[in-house]
């Protein structure tokens, strides 16, 4: 199925939101819970199958939407249709800070393999669905395991990314990056993931105990800031719970504290 062609902008910059311009009968498929706003005109649906074999059946349908929970995503996506005469929009975002990245699947080689929850809208069309990691290294110390997002397709795609975003184009050379900082890759590239130096190294670095090697010729899309790094400086310094002067942060906690009286 060739892919609707859709037009977009995105606003921001730490904080992106992208939005969708929709011809009368256009259609864009999105996460569950992307969407920020969408103008009087444009209906949605949650469906099990992402639209890009019409012919599937319910089995078929059910079958990929359980798929799509093995990675952890919800088993629905949500279809936006341009009901009415007239370009309509729809704005989708990440929920949390970083980056949108679009993509041209087209000139991109029609696939781009990505953490599985990079994934944030696209075109009618695209196809969306999971890539198994052949390989045992990389499937037991890759940081997203054996399960990747695979997005097929010739249409416009829109994934999200953490901090900063660094686009490499690689042309039979390799890279060596944390596993966490990869967001996607186009076919021609080669994941593997090898030990971080010596065992002193490993254990001491701090740089976690195995790197992903990405080699081959393609682009290869990086982030600065993943988001389980993030989770894990704000655990780090959350406040523990039950402490009598520890609770709502150690500073507004006391304000709100002395106001009530206490």
């Amino acid at each position: 199925m060739k892919c609707h062609e859709i037009d977009y902008q995105i606003f921001g910059n730490d904080m992106q939101t992208v939005e969708v311009e929709l011809d009368p009968g256009e259609t864009v498929i999105a996460e569950a819970g992307a969407m920020n706003w969408m103008e009087d005109g444009i209906s949605f649906e949650a469906k099990m199958g992402d639209g890009s074999e019409p012919g599937k059946g319910f089995m078929g349908k059910l079958f990929d939407a359980g798929k799509r929970a093995v990675t952890g995503e919800s088993m629905f996506i949500t279809h936006f249709t341009n009901q009415v005469q007239g370009k309509k929009r729809v704005a989708f975002s990440a929920p949390y800070p970083g980056k949108i990245i679009p993509v041209d699947m087209g000139k991109a080689g029609g696939e781009l393999i990505c953490q599985k929850d990079a994934f944030l809208c696209a075109a009618l069309g695209t196809r969306i669905s999971i890539a198994f990691n052949k390989k045992l290294g990389a499937g037991f110390f890759g940081g997203e395991g054996f399960i990747l997002q695979r997005i097929q397709g010739d249409g416009m795609a829109f994934v999200h990314a953490g901090g900063a975003i660094v686009k490499k184009q690689l042309n039979n050379e390799t890279i060596r990056v944390d596993t966490g900082c990869i967001v996607g890759f186009t076919p021609g590239i080669d994941y593997d993931i090898q030990r971080a130096g010596s065992l002193k190294s490993m254990f001491f670095g701090g740089e976690g105990l195995f790197l992903a090697t990405l080699s081959g010729s393609g682009t290869v899309f990086l982030q600065s800031l993943p988001f389980s790094r993030l989770a894990d400086r704000i655990i780090a310094h959350a406040p523990s719970v039950g402490g009598s002067d520890k609770g709502e942060g150690s500073l507004l906690g006391g304000i709100g504290r002395m106001l009530d009286g206490d």
